[in-house]
């Protein structure tokens, strides 16, 4: 190869590297996101403190989209046939691999949708490098906001892949945010997490303590998880606290939920 065409071959070589960048994954660890695609959480609360609350909320939930991009599509456009909702919940499970791709792909999906979306990390979202994805995407594993009359708590209880540590759920942090501070004026709380305290992948040692604080708030009457890719409405420590799972949307169902002071009413929809 004459001198002239090597340099031609290396500097063609550069250019693609540095201007074709995204267009190629190099590792499918890799984190590349785009600046409207961080910090989704922070940007859907933002929607939210624009919009006014009425006296009865409108929320839509479902979740453990994984792989079933169909599916999800139109759970899209059939909730966009809905009226006054006030924001929709993703209960976990965004990605099956915990893959940056997969939580973009899903992302593409959902920003279709008329209201704000909010998400609670599944089990799956904390595959290989996802903790880190879910983070820089959406934002904190555990949060929380209050809109009209009442708090939504969502907290990671994928105690599994903590290696059962004793941690997770963080007990502390969900205390805290279940007790009235002074600057707070709600009137009850609804806990949002992907696994269920009754089950498997829940830390057995903190799944007492986990549902005593809900109890002992006396704010709590309402918990919605996924994970069990299955409907499953119970009240299972003997009191009025409501534990509604949501199938997963390979099933072709969510949940209608509409929330009022110190009352709801939860309706499953087909579609």
């Amino acid at each position: 190869m004459k001198r002239i065409e090597y340099f031609l071959l290396l500097g063609l070589l550069s250019l693609c590297i540095t201007s074709c960048d995204d267009l190629f994954e190099f590792h499918p660890n890799q984190i590349r996101l785009e600046s409207h695609e961080r910090d989704l959480t922070a940007k859907s609360l933002a929607r939210l403190q624009q919009q006014q609350p009425g006296d009865t909320l409108r929320i839509l939930v479902m979740g453990d989209t994984q792989r079933f991009y169909d599916e999800a599509v139109d759970f899209v456009k059939h909730a966009n046939t809905f009226e006054n909702i006030d924001f929709v919940i993703h209960q976990g499970d965004i990605s099956d691999f915990g893959m940056t791709q997969e939580h973009k792909w899903v992302h593409d999906i959902m920003k279709d949708l008329k209201w704000p979306y909010l998400t609670v990390v599944g089990n799956h979202d904390l595959l290989a490098n996802g903790s880190k994805v879910y983070q820089q995407m959406y934002g904190p594993l555990n949060y929380s906001f209050t809109y009209g009359h009442t708090k939504f708590v969502f907290v990671d209880t994928n105690s599994r892949e903590y290696g059962f540590n004793g941690k997770v759920p963080d007990i502390s942090w969900l205390t805290g945010e279940l007790y009235q501070r002074e600057n707070e004026n709600f009137s009850q709380a609804i806990v949002v997490s992907h696994v269920p305290p009754h089950d498997g992948d829940f830390d057995r040692n903190l799944e007492e303590a986990y549902h005593d604080v809900l109890k002992s708030s006396r704010r709590v009457n309402l918990s919605l998880f996924g994970h069990i890719h299955n409907w499953q409405t119970s009240t299972r420590y003997n009191d009025n606290i409501v534990y509604h799972g949501t199938t997963t949307v390979k099933k072709r169902g969510f949940t209608y939920l509409k929330v009022w002071a110190n009352g709801f009413d939860i309706k499953t929809i087909d579609y």
